[in-house]
């Protein structure tokens, strides 16, 4: 009696097949392998297992995952595919699965169009220079592809497969996207929540608390056949992670930014530098103002630590720092002498490491806020000296060139270094040790002297608008009278707060410096 084997059909296509598309379809491939199972005598088709769409260069496909399930519990014994290539095309995995797993499993595999069938005869010499060139071709059309594909992104083109949260693909033109109302809705009220000081953690809550649908939810209700592979199965919500991902999105501004990640042809992708960003300006309708924009990446840089509840909400939360260590000061409860507590601000250093470290600098919030209100309010009351200040302050000839200029100067000599130390690796001169330890420091300087860059143009920026062009300035002019503290006016008109151990206050507002 002939043994039986139970023979899964295995399907793949994916678009690295070029123009072989329609040879290779999976009705094709169904055919071509349901006909030969079937003329098998001693061979039962169990299932067909199809991946559609995806590449052959990676294992980690659903169908195939499913297949080699079945065959660990023991209901498949046979494979059979159309050619080695649909197989996969990595040559590496490819010989690892016919040479030493199926054999040790006892599958027999069959690709029909090559004549191979490991029960009837052994591989032949010329099966793993196959596997090379099926993993070449894959290679070669991936380069193609990835030139194509950043020509279009230096062009400003759209090339994804979904468009951000907020925005959707033209249904003129899918490389090119029109602004999405209820998602940028969604986006702005984000933008203004954290602005105003609720922290990302306590955004999720609220959005979920109202039942909006997080932006993989939204894709999936709007017919897109999206799935994010690093998220568990089952419905996804708001989380801190995704409210993060929003406001650091440059998209919302109507720039394209693309190209923050290089995939390889083996293995996951790889973040790639910011500076290496391909980002190409005005390309498509902004969903944020730049000055809500600059506002909020103001504030994320400040790295505040985030509050959960309405009543924790902290108007200076990322604003307040030691004055005799430079650490951000924390909330915290201070208890009383009557037994009674009270929120205040602790210096950061003294919360995590001790006393031996820096001293507490405790200073109850309430305090705090009568202060900085108070100090307003006589700001108001001098708003003729005030405007005359803020004339000069944002006139012209206080823009930082000659600080610019250095910083330049000093960027221009550690390229220079780095460009130094490759060639002398090149030429053996240094190890690859030493060269990569070089390479680090210098690529650290170039980071610290590109953020040194940012700042000065911000206030290359800020200097070249009038006093009247400035809205806090305008509004606390206008005003008359601050009757309480709201974060949307601490973040306006304060750049930060200093507090020092001798009770010394320093308040440095958005315009220029005011001690008392």
């Amino acid at each position: 009696m002939l043994k039986k084997f139970m023979t899964a059909a295995y399907i793949r296509l994916s678009r690295e097949d070029g123009d072989k598309e329609e040879s290779d379809s999976v009705g094709n491939q169904r055919k071509l392998l349901t006909e030969y199972i079937t003329v098998e005598e001693n061979m039962v088709l169990y299932d067909v297992y199809i991946d559609d769409g995806y590449t052959g260069t990676d294992f980690n496909r659903p169908a195939f995952r499913r297949m080699i399930g079945d065959i660990e519990a023991g209901k498949v014994n046979c494979v059979a595919v159309k050619d080695l290539s649909r197989f996969g095309r990595d040559y590496i995995d490819t010989g690892r699965y016919l040479e030493r797993y199926f054999p040790e499993k006892g599958v027999r595999f069959i690709s029909v169009m090559e004549r191979i069938d490991s029960r009837k005869q052994a591989y032949d010499l010329l099966l793993p220079i196959r596997n090379i060139f099926n993993e070449q071709y894959a290679r070669d059309i991936s380069e193609k592809v990835q030139t194509a594909v950043r020509t279009k992104q230096r062009a400003g083109e759209f090339v994804g497969a979904f468009a951000c949260y907020g925005y959707r693909k033209s249904p003129a033109d899918k490389n090119r996207l029109i602004v999405d109302p209820y998602a940028a809705a969604v986006v702005r009220r984000i933008f203004s929540l954290y602005i105003g000081g609720c922290g990302k953690q306590q955004i999720a809550k609220l959005l979920n608390a109202e039942e909006i649908l997080s932006p993989s939810e939204y894709k999936k209700a709007m017919g897109l056949s999206y799935h994010n592979p690093n998220r568990p199965e089952g419905k996804s919500y708001w989380s801190y992670a995704a409210v993060n991902n929003i406001l650091h999105r440059e998209m919302y501004v109507g720039n394209m930014v693309q190209g923050t990640k290089h995939q390889c042809l083996r293995g996951r992708q790889k973040q790639i530098r910011r500076e290496d960003w391909i980002i190409v300006e005005h390309t498509h309708e902004p969903v944020i103002d730049r000055e809500t924009w600059d506002k909020a990446q103001f504030l994320l840089r400040r790295r505040r630590r985030e509050t959960g509840t309405e009543t924790d909400r902290n108007l200076f939360a990322g604003l307040v720092k030691c004055g005799d260590c430079g650490r951000s000061m924390v909330k915290n409860m201070w208890r009383l002498t009557d037994g009674s507590r009270v929120r205040a601000m602790y210096c950061g250093t003294y919360k995590r490491h001790g006393r031996q470290y820096c001293t507490s600098h405790a200073l109850p919030l309430a305090i705090l806020e009568k202060i900085v209100l108070d100090d307003l309010n006589e700001l108001i009351r001098s708003a003729g000296n005030l405007r005359r200040i803020a004339d000069q302050c944002c006139s012209p000839g206080t823009v930082p060139g000659r600080e610019a200029e250095e910083v330049q100067a000093e960027m221009e000599r550690v390229r220079r270094l780095k460009q130094s130390v490759y060639e002398d690796y090149r030429e053996g001169l240094i190890s690859r040790e030493e060269f990569l330890s070089y390479h680090e420091d210098y690529e650290k300087k170039e980071t610290l002297c590109r953020r040194q860059m940012e700042k000065l143009e911000q206030r290359k920026r800020d200097c070249g608008r009038g006093a009247s062009e400035i809205p806090w300035l305008n509004r606390l002019l206008n005003q008359g009278r601050v009757e309480t503290l709201d974060r949307n006016i601490v973040t306006e008109m304060v750049h930060e707060v200093r507090v020092y151990e001798n009770r010394k206050i320093t308040i440095i507002y958005n315009l220029c410096p005011f001690i008392f």
